[in-house]
């Protein structure tokens, strides 16, 4: 499908151009001024919000907020209105609709054009080709806003002798850091979250076999940008369910379909990304679409996947007009999503936006309690980001961490692919949530230490056993991997820059002279339960080297250190770009949709530009 939405070049007014063009002979919106009156289409109803009868839509609220610079008019109304929301279609009731036949017309192509180039087309495990530049570079991410890191330093293990943190299945990081290399600019610092680097690739950790939903894996060897230094690996690997075992979806759509969504990287983008979901529904999942711009509206009630023409139909009417109530938006959805609740189901509500809520009587705090409040109920919320110039990234990531869900980065239709048909298992099915890691250090062993990441997820101690703090999920599947650098006792180096206490000594137990290098504890509850389960796992260092170290190991030091790297860290010690690279292609290991070949290319790419500045002391 060819959409006909133009690419608006960044604070310039765009108000002459749907007349030029339509002058040249182009199929555009129809030209008007500003405050002319749009007729709907005649092929292509536009996607206004229409709210149902049940009263849980909002007709007016927030309509009368500050509009996004450049924007265009409002949304359409549409041509007729059904009770239950949805546009009126005229013709036999089987028939499928004109917008639905272009886009599946569209994506039946795709096996043709393999068959003519010797491939064997399968839409869930071969990556399409790279998608053309869709929008100029953009050089300066001003407008977009990203939470403050301050990076993990050294801590001493008399001082601090436990490391607290939830887990981080986002990925969001990854791929927008691809964005701006490929845009041919260094990302901002605070953009780059290590964490969502290491686990935007999966790792060979062993399937659980036992009682718990997911099994640990650990191991210890030298870090390999300073090799006094040792580097342990906690992994974590989900339980895999099988497609035809996974439990009937009840998702709701959710559309920031504002002015500033009106551009090729984001509402078109998102059509296409999420027109690949829907091509995997089964007739028991249900889908709902709700959209917000001025007002927040029910664009399609509750629908079969089997209906698969009716949905895709709905997304090709979506187009983009009006500023952001984001917040009335995401009310609307949890309504639609706790009437058609079903407690053996996966019930979730999909997100879409650039995270520019400018609009809307709920501030940031009033949407943590909402979504906090909602997922209690037992759904949970999947963030999908989109576009460039005002990304807002620190909301995004905030409203998937509140709403027990995972926060992604779109910025190809490859990454729609791999987040929504290729990882739908860890993406939309959860199997453990508020899951806690502690780590006790064995000060015997261990003089200081430093978690690489997870900055903005750190907890205190005593959070680790108490029920009522949130923490991360594990989807079907999924792995997740944490990295700590560890100085061992006797040393010297970093954190052991505080003098001894001169009226205690802390006394050590049998335990630290068992030789452990440390013990890790995972707290996690069942997706319905509120009480959680304990699980102990010490950890011994037996000396091995970097390069005697496994795939899994090498592959996530080289992506710490590129990530280090590109955030100008102090404790980067001797990386560079082409250490890092030779790590990581010394652990490409099977890489059937070409991620880690992908991460040479990024790591060439930002080589070449202006190295940040480093933060180091020296």
């Amino acid at each position: 499908m060819r959409y006909r939405t133009p690419v608006k070049p960044w604070n310039v007014s765009l108000k002459p151009l749907p007349c030029l063009l339509l002058m040249a002979g182009l199929t555009l919106p129809a030209c008007q001024g500003p405050d002319a009156k749009q007729e709907p289409r005649r092929d292509q109803a536009s996607a206004a919000p229409v709210a149902s009868n049940d009263g849980a839509a909002a007709d007016d609220a927030g309509g009368a907020g500050q509009r996004h610079k450049g924007e265009e008019g409002k949304m359409g109304k549409p041509t007729s209105k059904q009770k239950s929301g949805l546009y009126a279609m005229k013709g036999p009731k089987n028939a499928v609709p004109m917008a639905a036949r272009e886009m599946m017309a569209d994506e039946e192509a795709e096996p043709m054009r393999a068959r003519r180039g010797k491939r064997k087309p399968s839409p869930s495990s071969v990556a399409p080709p790279p998608p053309p530049v869709i929008a100029p570079p953009v050089d300066d991410a001003s407008g977009e806003g990203y939470q403050k890191i301050e990076e993990n330093k050294f801590e001493s293990v008399s001082d601090e002798p436990l490391s607290t943190f939830s887990i981080d299945v986002d990925t969001a990081s990854y791929s927008n850091m691809r964005r701006f290399l490929n845009d041919g600019v260094l990302p901002p610092v605070d953009a780059i979250r290590i964490e969502e680097f290491i686990n935007y690739f999966n790792y060979n950790y062993p399937a659980p076999t036992g009682e718990h939903p997911f099994s640990v894996t650990t191991e210890v060897a030298s870090a390999p940008w300073n090799p006094t230094h040792r580097l342990v690996q906690i992994g974590i690997r989900g339980k895999p369910i099988a497609a035809d075992q996974s439990p009937p979806r009840n998702l709701v759509f959710l559309f920031d379909v504002s002015g500033s969504m009106n551009s090729a990287d984001k509402l078109p983008l998102l059509k296409r990304g999420m027109s690949l979901l829907v091509r995997e529904l089964r007739p028991e999942d249900r889908v709902s679409i709700v959209v917000y711009a001025g007002a927040s509206g029910l664009v399609l009630p509750p629908t079969p996947g089997s209906q698969r023409a009716t949905i895709l139909d709905a997304l090709a009417k979506l187009e983009a007009g009006g500023s952001t109530n984001g917040g009335q938006g995401i009310e609307l959805a949890y309504a639609v999503a706790q009437k058609n609740f079903d407690p053996k189901a996966i019930n979730r509500v999909i997100l879409a936006t650039d995270g520019d809520f400018n609009v809307g009587t709920r501030d940031r705090a009033a949407l943590e309690n909402l979504i906090e409040e909602k997922r209690k109920t037992g759904t949970f919320l999947t963030v999908l980001g989109f576009g460039r110039g005002n990304v807002k990234d620190s909301t995004m990531e905030m409203l998937a961490d509140k709403g027990n869900g995972n926060y992604a980065y779109i910025d190809s239709v490859r990454e729609a692919e791999k987040v929504l048909v290729r990882e739908a298992g860890s993406t939309l099915v959860t199997i453990a949530k508020d899951v806690k890691i502690q780590v006790e250090f064995n000060p015997r062993m261990v003089s200081s230490y430093r978690l690489i990441g997870y900055e903005n997820r750190a907890l205190a101690a005593r959070d680790f056993n108490d029920d009522t703090k949130d923490a991360g999920e594990i989807g079907a599947g999924t792995t997740v991997t944490a990295l700590y650098e560890v100085v061992p006792a006797g040393a010297g180096g970093a954190g052991a820059n505080v003098d001894p206490l001169k009226y205690q000594k802390p006394e050590t137990t049998a335990a630290a002279e068992t030789g452990e290098l440390m013990t890790v504890k995972f707290r996690y509850k069942q997706p319905d339960a509120d009480t959680s389960t304990l699980i102990t796992e010490p950890v011994k260092d037996t000396g091995k080297s970097f390069d005697g170290a496994s795939e899994d190991l090498r592959l996530a030091a080289g992506v710490a250190a590129f990530g280090m790297l590109m955030r100008g860290s102090e404790h980067a010690g001797d990386a560079t770009f082409d250490t890092a690279r030779k790590y990581i292609n010394g652990a490409l290991g099977q890489d059937p949709h070409g991620d880690r070949k992908e991460l040479l290319q990024l790591i060439d790419k930002a080589k070449a530009m202006p190295r940040r500045a480093s933060t180091r002391g020296r």
